[in-house]
């Protein structure tokens, strides 16, 4: 038997459940196993992503887990962040530019 930690956290309330699994016990059976869903309505455990302390796990079905593994479950993006960042550089160089304009309009 190995240890290990399954993780999921939302804003208002986090969760961290330790448990004792079989030697080759993957990342979405720990996962599955840990009981989170009683506690967090809106979890898909079957399909969630996860992760090993912070590194995506491309294969959970398949990922056998080491002792001392904290699997952690993902929540799905609200936003892209590359898109937030082109968003925000968008915002950025139009300001620029209006200020620009402002000022060679008032020489």
């Amino acid at each position: 038997m190995i240890t290990v930690e399954v993780a999921y956290a939302l804003a208002h309330k986090q969760k961290i459940v330790q448990m004792q699994v079989p030697q080759g016990t993957t990342a979405r059976d720990a996962a599955l196993g840990s009981g989170l869903e009683s506690e967090f309505a809106n979890i898909d455990l079957q399909h969630s992503p996860l992760g090993i302390f912070g590194k995506n796990i491309a294969r959970p079905q398949e990922h056998c887990l080491e002792d001392g593994d904290r699997v952690e479950i993902y929540r799905p993006l609200l936003a892209d962040p590359k898109e937030v960042r082109k968003q925000r550089a968008e915002r950025v160089a139009q300001a620029k530019a209006a200020e620009a304009a402002q000022t060679t309009s008032t020489d």
